[in-house]
Order: structure tokens, then sequence, then C-alpha cells
């Protein structure tokens, strides 16, 4: 390949500019335009490889509109992002880009086998850059500055003839379909009825073309086969039962074809099955959402030649939009079947949720034990549990998994299971979160982890054990006052290993301990306040001479007016214990 400009005089600067003037004046047609630029820039620059990119301003990128010498689906598929490569280059800096060798050059993209000059000079037409033309050749160092400054001449010229190409191109099309898109906008997409829908499609469809036989068949479920939704005969709703396999007859050629089929005469097309023996012309149109078929739209006529090319054009315009707005009906539907079956589902997974919580409170002779699960959503990942130990000793689970919902549901429901399996050895409240977390450490969750407080009561002793991994630090109450235990701990599932403090009480009568999850003291009010500790201790203290109950149910009424009129964002826990008897004498704590 050799340069075609080996000196500045052989092309005229004028003889260009009339060239250019002439590419200008004589088509509006957009591929007309852009194949025409290509012929006066190999007046200037013998090209083997060349290409106009026409930049997408939404999302920035620059997508082949003309090309000679790249693989067709390279061109096809190619989305450039302004800054990319050596055309992204000369879009993002709006300058010319000479490059030598590519090979050395990191920003090359490369589409052809061994190349190594590319020259991109940006399209700029009132100060926007609507697109690149880009030229690469085989021979290093084959362009030059001349060829930089004809071809930024050519650009400059031509960016306004495309521009004006894309604006004619774009008011022809709007100018024909304008009304429709408008109807349909507001007729079809706001009905999410789909047999209400179709009869509205067919409403519309007689406004523009006037049919007399007409109906919308859609996929089925295993993509094989075209079920009849909706038929009219001569303005007759009838109702059709039977199915058509893809790629038979002309509804199944257009729905496997994704093309529009239009026959003036279907006595002579082979692929014409027979179903009205007065239909003589019919018109077919695949309705497609998102590259695949749904259905069609099928129109016919007794009079031979009745559908036109400009029928096609109209149906295939609208179909795209009748495609939309049936998928989203009958999306709409599943969803509705799906919500019913979720309901369903969660109300089960509700009541076993229930379940799964202790249904009494424990009976000890020395200590009364209320408790309340509140979840956020309709089920949750709190989780509470009283286990029986042996010589009058009861085991008391408070836990607050991550997260919210049916994951968290399940994770709380797999604790729950784990603490059950260690309880028959009847561990210390340390060594049970110990275990607990060296379980989940066996069956780690990414991003899953839950925060316990387990307990040890005795009975017989009045003495209470407490070790805490991550749950709110829980109030004791003794002599009526408030002390909060510095109890705290890494929660469990996070760590293989981790150790945990234990903390001993010894518990005398009219004392309380209360237990409870963030969900408490993160409720937020319309102003955001949170409910927040000091109104927990307020409430506990209210209650310090009453009993367990007096405390779960105030937290709860308190909580709930505190963020009356805001959603709850997390579930809320409260397990409370206090000793029978009047408050006196002070507890030993070790």
């Amino acid at each position: 390949m050799s340069s075609v400009l080996s000196k500045p005089d052989r092309l005229p600067v004028e003889s260009l500019l009339l060239d250019v003037a002439d590419v200008l004046a004589t088509s509006l047609d957009l591929d007309t335009t852009v194949r025409r630029v290509a012929e006066v820039v190999r007046k200037v620059i013998d090209y083997e490889i060349f290409a106009i990119l026409l930049l997408n301003e939404k999302t920035q990128e620059l997508r082949f509109r003309f090309q000679v010498g790249y693989p067709p689906e390279f061109a096809e598929r190619s989305r450039i992002k302004v800054g990319e490569g050596i055309t992204g280059q000369a879009a993002q800096t709006r300058q010319a880009v000479l490059i030598d060798d590519v090979t050395k050059d990191s920003r090359y993209i490369e589409a052809v086998p061994n190349v190594h000059s590319e020259l991109a000079v940006p399209l700029i037409t009132k100060n926007r850059v609507i697109g690149v033309i880009d030229i690469e050749a085989r021979e290093p160092g084959y362009f030059n500055e001349e060829h930089v400054r004809l071809l930024t001449l050519v650009a400059s010229r031509m960016a306004a003839g495309i521009e004006n190409a894309q604006l004619y191109t774009r008011t022809t099309k709007q100018a024909r379909i304008l009304l429709l898109l408008n109807e349909i906008a507001r007729e079809l997409t706001s009905i999410l009825n789909l047999d209400e829908l179709l009869g509205r499609i067919a409403e519309l469809v007689r406004r523009l073309i006037d049919y007399q036989m007409f109906s919308i068949l859609l996929l089925d479920s295993s993509g094989e086969k075209l079920q009849h939704r909706f038929s009219l005969r001569f303005n007759e709703n009838i109702h059709l039962k039977h199915e058509i396999p893809l790629g038979r007859g002309l509804v199944g050629a257009a729905a496997e074809s994704q093309q529009a089929v239009l026959v003036p005469d279907v006595t002579k097309d082979a692929r014409y099955v027979e179903a009205n023996p007065e239909t003589r012309s019919e018109l077919v149109v695949p309705l497609v959402y998102k590259g695949k078929v749904i259905g069609v739209l099928d129109l016919e006529h007794t009079r031979r030649g009745f559908f036109t090319e400009e029928h096609q054009r109209t149906m295939t315009t609208l179909a795209a939009q009748i495609a939309i707005a049936v998928e989203n009906a009958r999306l709409y539907e599943e969803i509705e079947r799906q919500e019913r079956r979720l309901e369903r589902d969660l109300a089960l997974a509700r009541e076993l949720q229930g379940r799964l919580l202790p249904q009494t409170s424990p009976k000890m002779a020395h200590l009364d034990v209320a408790a309340k699960f509140v979840p956020a959503r309709a089920i949750g990942g709190d989780l509470y549990d009283f286990i029986p130990y042996s010589m009058s000793r009861l085991g008391i689970a408070i836990g607050d998994v991550s997260g919210k919902g049916a994951p968290a549901a399940i994770y709380a429901a797999l604790v729950s299971g784990i603490i059950r399996s260690h309880a028959p050895i009847e561990p210390g409240s340390a060594e049970m979160l110990s275990a607990v977390n060296l379980s989940l450490a066996e069956r780690r969750i990414e991003a899953q982890f839950v925060s316990i407080i387990y307990a040890v009561w005795d009975d017989e002793h009045r003495t209470l054990t407490v070790a805490n991994s991550g749950l709110p630090r829980p109030i004791f109450v003794h002599n009526g006052k408030n002390e909060v235990i510095e109890a705290t701990g890494l929660p469990l599932g996070l760590f293989d290993e981790a150790d945990y403090d234990e903390f001993k009480f010894r518990m005398k009568p009219g004392d309380m301990f209360v237990f409870f999850s963030d969900g408490i003291l993160d409720a937020r009010n319309r102003k955001g306040e949170l409910f927040g500790r000091g109104r927990v201790e307020k409430i506990v203290s209210e209650c310090s001479e009453k009993s367990a109950s007096c405390v779960v149910d105030s937290l709860f009424k308190a909580a709930a007016e505190h963020s009356a009129g805001v959603e709850t964002f997390d579930d809320q826990t409260v397990v409370a214990i206090r000793v029978h008897g009047s408050a006196h004498a002070s507890p030993k704590k070790k």
C-alpha cells in the first residue's frame, strides 16, 4: 500500500472542499452520507482499513456506523468507551491522534491483525464530538502530518452533514410513529390485566388497519408452541384452542425467524396452513422481548394484497411496544401468583418460627421469667430459648442474627439447633458460646454471624452466670437500682476460635436481669431519634418492684409508641428474669 499524497498539491484543498460540499448538499440519508464520506477520504488517503464511529451521548460509547476492512462481528458488537483505545482518546481529547506503531502503544485495541499505523480524527460540530473517523494501515509510519491536516479538514466539514443526516433520520421516524407511541404509552402500558390488554390491543390495531380477522398468539412455557390467547373474526370474539408449533404455517414461520411475514396471496404460499377459508392476504408480526419471541400478531383479510409494506412497518414498530406491554402484564400476573404463594409460605414460616420458640415460660421455684419476640418482617433473625438443666438449673439464650427476613430466620433456626445439640452436656455460659462458635465456624456462611447472651440459672443456690458475644450489655437490678453489666465479646461465626468472659452473680429476692436485642435500642421515631438505653433503663427501674412481665410488656409498649408511624427496622426481643420476693440484701459478684 502506498500513500496517494506524495505532494500537498496532488489534491488541491479547493477540490476537496467541493467534494465535501457535494456530499452535504445531495443527501440527508445517514447511510448514504457516511458512505460518501468514506469515498471522499479515499481521495485523500489510500486506505484498506477505515471506519466511521458515532458517539452515543447517553452511554458515552463509540459504535461503528460504517467500516471497511474490519471483521463484521467485531464491528457489530464493539462498544468503545470515550477515552479507551486510539479512537476513544481522539473523542476524549477532541484532537487528532496519530500513531506510527500501535504495537508500542498500550491504548491500542486490536481488531485487524498486523496493523501498525493508525490515525483517528474526531468529528466535531457545534462544539460537540459526535464521532470519530479512524484509519489504520499495516505499514509502520504510514500516515503523516499532511494526512492529519487534510483528514481534520474533511472531518470538520463532514461532522455537520452527518449530524444533519442523523437528525433527519430520527425526525422522519418520529413523524411516522409519534401518534402510535403516544397512544401506546397511554393505553397499553397502564393495563396490567392480560385479557383486558389483549382486547385493547385489538381495538388500537383496528384504528390503524381495517383488518377482518385478528389473533394474538403467545408462546407457551415450553417455548415450542404458540397458543391462541385472543381472536376476532369479523368483529366477533371467538375462542380457539388449537396450538401451532414453531416453524409451522405463517405464524410459526414469523415466530421462528423473528421477522414479519407479509403474504399478498396465501393461496400461493406453500407455508400457509388453511384455518379460515375466507382468508386471502395475511400479515404476521412477531412479538419480540429482549431478543426472544413471546408471541405473534396475526392479521388476515379476504382481499388479496390488502396488507402493504407500510402496514408491515407500522405493525413492526407497534409490536415492539405491544411486546413490552404483554410481558409486563404476564409478569404482573406471575408476581401476583408468586406473592400469593409467598404470603402462604411466609405465614407457614412464621408459624414454624413461633413453634421453635418456647411456648410457655419455665416454672422455677424462685424465678419469675418473661420473654417476647417481635420480628421486623414476617419472620426475623432474633431468638430466645429456655433449656432445662439437671439439679434445678436453667439455660437461658437470647440471640440476634445479622440481617433480616428469611435468611436470618433460617440462620437463627440453625443456631437454635446447635444450642440444643450442646445442651445435654450442660455447658457453662462461656463454654456454650465457644461451642456454638466452633460449630458455626465448621459450617461458615458468608456475612452471617450471631450475637448471643447465654446465661445459666441455678434455682437452688439462686446464682446466675452470664456470658455475652455481642448483644447489648444486660441490666442487673439490685435494691431498686440498675447496674449495666460490662459483659461483651465477639459475635459467633466470624472466627474459628474465641474466648468469652463469664460473670457470676448471687441473686437475692427482688433482683432482676433484663436481656434485650439492639432492635429495642435502635427503634427510631419520625425525627430519627433512637429509643436508646436511657429509656430502657428508666422503664426497667419503674418495674423493678413488679414482675418480669411488667418489664417485657412495658419495653415493647414504649418502643412501639416511640416509633409510631415509622417502619420497624430491626427485630426486637426482650427476656427478663426476677427472683421472687422483695429486694433487700446485696448480691455477691465474682
